[in-house]
């Protein structure tokens, strides 16, 4: 017995020290020897972190079942499963975890992440408070309570939040960013210095060169400097397109590979019959995010966010043992696939959040590439695309970091590698039109912004949406918002942001030649 309770020792200290391969070496010597609930926790975190999400899984929840009352291990159950893009569950799991209480930070921070990932952004922000609360010097905690404060609008909360991260620690780049793109600065109230000291305070360091370079970027921009702002932005961009050596040809393949998969006059299997789904996609700072906050502005739209839903339910049934979530094998094996099934999985794995009105969006702007999945697993979904002028679209994708994790985003640290994206986008989308013509409709960005109301009234048309005056009133939906545009859509509209690329002068040039767009003068 002693030498079981020595080996449990070893496998905690393995685990509190980050040797992961060790804890989950020890874990299994003593699970062959009987079970204990410390013991599968200590195995499903250590699989977790050498991303082996099954044994993960299997693990965390044995872990559960045989002590229900440990806050930490339905914590834990929760994180994995919103890794696995299992929301609901993990939302059912991380409520347990609060409901027996929790009296600790780093599972709080936890919890808030669980949430924020759910679209439950008032449950995180409980979660967010309590952590900063009991360990209020820990820098990523107050980040992200930052961070969810700002997707409830509440604007002078979070730069309060972001300024005392970097009180507490100077070296938390990524809050430079988030900083600066709080609110326009002027000549007499921005961070110049404070930013000019960081660059060099982080030199050589990858992630330090990217956060503030583009935190100068967005500050020169504002005070007008453009030249200074293109320079910022090129350098900060440019240190993750050396890191990723991304060079198009897997984008490029992919693109080809739908194209061909989808063709014209196949015969279109039974879906499940909901139409709940209104799918708003497009490319990225076309105003998708605009869409949605106009389409959830009515009494039987609920926003259900940027789900990774559809894909992984995708995923799931095609049955592909690729790695990733997108590829050329995933994405073009339409045979022998229970359509019906996926569609039926996608919409129950918006529960709980969606279900409560008649109607809810998905926004998630990458689902363009699933437009012909889509037709099949929910014939009577309706699939709006945000169409925006090409030069103001690659100018705010070069302008925007976006979640580095993601694995939508590889073409975007390179003004010439959008617009070559951009590219294959617009072909696709000529596809898509093509092929599902009344289910498929496409909304300039600019109609928005100059005939804001036929271009609604068309929205709620194709939507099957009686009309709402409060769908005009977008900027006064309180709901939480968590993308890129979340200050933006809190303002009625303006034309502001239409062909801000001209600012940029001749550093635009390039681009337009590629897309054949003409310049100025």
């Amino acid at each position: 017995m002693n030498a079981q309770v020595e080996k449990y020792k070893r496998a905690v200290a393995a685990l509190n020290q980050r040797r992961w391969s060790e804890a989950w070496q020890i874990s299994q010597q003593l699970l062959r020897e009987g079970e204990h609930p410390g013991v599968h926790f200590i195995a499903g975190v250590a699989a977790f972190e050498l991303q082996q999400l099954r044994p993960a899984l299997t693990h965390l929840h044995r872990a559960t079942e045989l002590n229900p009352q440990r806050a930490d291990y339905a914590t834990q159950m929760a994180r994995v499963l919103t890794q696995a893009r299992l929301n609901r569950q993990a939302q059912a799991f991380a409520d347990k975890a609060m409901a027996i209480g929790v009296e600790d930070a780093v599972t709080l921070d936890t919890l808030g992440v669980v949430y924020t990932r759910a679209n439950e952004h008032a449950k995180a922000l409980v979660a967010y408070e309590r952590a900063v609360a009991l360990a209020p010097k820990q820098a990523s905690f107050r980040y992200n309570l930052a961070t969810c404060l700002l997707f409830f609008g509440r604007i002078e909360d979070a730069e309060r939040e972001y300024r005392q991260t970097l009180v507490d620690d100077p070296g938390y780049w990524r809050a430079y960013t988030s900083l600066a793109q709080l609110r326009t600065r002027s000549a007499e109230d921005n961070d110049l210095p404070q930013l000019e000291h960081a660059l060099q305070a982080g030199a050589g360091i990858t992630e330090a060169e990217l956060y503030v370079h583009l935190a100068l970027a967005k500050e020169c921009e504002d005070l007008g400097d453009y030249h200074r702002a293109f320079s910022h932005y090129s350098q900060g961009k440019g240190v993750q397109k050396r890191a990723r050596g991304y060079d198009g040809s897997s984008d490029r393949a992919l693109f080809a590979a739908i194209e061909q998969a989808f063709k014209a006059g196949a015969a279109m299997p039974a879906g499940f019959d909901s139409e709940e789904p209104i799918f708003v996609v497009g490319m990225p700072r076309s105003g998708t995010t605009l869409v949605d906050r106009i389409l959830s502005s009515h009494s039987q739209v609920h926003s259900a966010g940027e789900l990774q839903n559809f894909s992984v339910a995708l995923k799931r049934n095609v049955g592909t043992q690729t790695p990733g979530i997108i590829d050329i094998p995933t994405m073009t094996r339409l045979e022998g696939v229970d359509w019906q099934r996926v569609g039926r999985e996608y919409v129950e794995s918006t529960r709980p959040g969606t279900g409560h009105t008649p109607r809810f969006v998905d926004k998630l702007p990458h689902n363009f590439l699933y437009v012909g999945h889509i037709a099949r697993a929910l014939p009577k979904a309706k699939i709006l695309c945000l169409r925006r002028e090409p030069m103001d679209t690659c100018l705010g994708n070069f302008r925007q970091l976006f979640a580095l994790s993601s694995p939508y985003y590889d073409y975007s640290f390179d003004l010439m590698d959008i617009g070559r994206y951009y590219l294959l986008f617009d072909r696709l989308m000529a596809h898509w039109r093509a092929l599902f013509p009344e289910r498929f409709i496409e909304v300039r960005y600019e109609d928005l912004v100059t005939e804001q109301l036929p271009t609604t009234r068309r929205i709620l048309d194709f939507c099957g949406l009686p009309w709402e005056d409060a769908c005009l009133a977008f900027e006064r939906n309180e709901a939480p918002v968590a993308t890129a545009s979340l200050v933006q859509v809190r303002e009625p509209l303006t034309k502001a942001y239409m062909g801000r690329w001209h600012r940029y002068g001749d550093h635009m040039a390039p681009l337009a030649e590629l897309l054949g767009v003409p310049m100025p003068g």
